[in-house]
């Protein structure tokens, strides 16, 4: 494993060239969007400038060219995740990734009236809402994990519901606010024996770790492209073959039929194969493109790579808060998890801290983190501020954070 240089990374992102308050850009706010580096932008670029035309549709030469590109950018990302390119549905991000997968089990009948859904308590609502509604549609119940003091997801609850009854259990690879790292592989297996489908939240895993589904084996998984350097508005979901086979698409449309025909009173469909029956109408093929070639440049550095990096930035970081003496919320040892901090600096609200970092430069984000059934249960309902770290942040940046907190402090003493 080669040590990544975090200043030879940073020539790739034109973004740290502007200053922020007439200071250089520190860029903390990584788990909610990355930058993007040269590379992806002018993927995206070319494709609009040289390739721009509808996919699978026209039999033209430029047509031809695009959709040839979508699927390479298909195999490209598949590959990434370790799964098939027939298994990877582009999206426009977790959101929708998860809402397709939850639709697809309703419409189904895969989740009925009687039926439990299990998820945890530190779910993004991304992972919370879509099953909510779709329990509620259903009929079935919903039942949550709870979670530890400390963030972490409470293992005997979970074994404790997950019964016969359960049919779906959704649960994040990485909580979003405390960074912990979530056993997911034994999660699915022991879903699995239970006769239980496993959806995966892999927003906040995906680009930081080496994440291989055909070792977690979940049935679905969900991630999102401008969390890893890609474009916004493309995404992926991972649904294993077998599954997909059985699946209806909740949101047909053009270009996912192989055949319709009316007759007098009715019409009917017959689907393609998947990925293509979930791809109802015109997709995100730039952004496609733009992912994969972020896929290649993460490749080119080596995820192993960036994970010790984050894990070396982390590790700094919560010895700063600790010896600053602030509330850090979540496990304090960093094997235990990702780059991914929340902490909150004496009686100052979060967003106020989060103003007074911006003032010196440094980008964070304040508030629940979409994830308020968490942020409440530990304890502070106003939320957190976090900061989440990449491959480009350096370790003279966190000291920057350090002598900019030192100023926050002597205000809220």
């Amino acid at each position: 494993m080669l040590l990544l240089d975090p200043y030879e990374v940073r020539r790739d992102f034109p973004i740290f060239a502007r200053k922020v308050h007439g200071k250089q850009l520190i860029y903390f706010d990584n788990a909610a969007t990355s930058q993007r580096p040269v590379q992806v932008i002018e993927a995206v670029d070319s494709f609009y400038r040289s390739l721009n035309a509808n996919i699978g549709r026209s039999v033209h030469e430029l047509a031809l060219a695009a959709t040839e590109a979508y699927e390479a950018a298909r195999k490209v990302v598949a590959a990434f995740i370790g799964a098939k390119p027939d298994e990877l549905v582009f999206t426009k991000n977790t959101t929708e990734s998860i809402n397709l997968a939850a639709y697809s089990l309703l419409a189904s009948g895969l989740v009925r009236s009687g039926n439990e859904i299990l998820v945890t308590r530190m779910e993004h609502h991304s992972n919370l809402l879509p099953w909510v509604r779709v329990a509620r549609l259903a009929g079935a119940k919903l039942k949550v994990v709870e979670v530890t003091d400390d963030g972490r997801l409470d293992l005997d609850d979970f074994r404790r519901k997950l019964t016969d009854k359960v049919r779906v259990l959704a649960v994040t690879h990485v909580s979003n606010v405390t960074g912990v790292v979530n056993p997911v592989k034994e999660l699915c297996e022991e879903a699995r024996s239970r006769g239980a489908l496993c959806l995966v939240d892999g927003a906040q895993s995906v680009p930081h770790m080496r994440v291989d589904v055909s070792r977690i084996k979940p049935d679905f998984l969900a991630f999102s492209g401008h969390k890893m350097l890609g474009p916004m508005g493309i995404g992926g979901l991972y649904i294993k073959r077998e599954l997909a086979e059985k699946l209806e698409p909740p949101f047909p449309g053009g270009g996912a039929i192989s055949l319709v025909e009316c007759g007098v009173e009715e019409c009917r469909a017959e689907w393609l194969q998947a990925p293509h029956k979930f791809e109802a109408g015109t997709p995100n093929v730039a952004g496609a493109v733009g992912l994969s070639a972020a896929v290649e440049y993460l490749e080119r550095i080596g995820m192993e790579s960036i994970e010790a990096h984050e894990r070396r930035l982390t590790e700094k970081a919560l010895g700063i808060l600790q010896e600053l003496g602030v509330t850090v919320y979540g496990p304090l040892d960093v094997k235990d998890r990702v780059g991914v901090v929340s902490f909150n600096v004496g009686k100052l609200t979060p967003h106020e801290v989060a103003q007074l970092l911006d003032s010196e430069g440094i980008a964070v984000r304040s508030g629940h983190h979409c994830a308020l059934p968490l942020v409440k249960r530990l304890g502070t309902p106003l939320g957190t501020v976090r900061a989440s770290f990449y491959l480009y942040n350096t370790l003279e940046e966190l000291d920057v954070f350090e002598e900019a907190l030192r100023k926050i402090l002597v205000i809220a003493s």
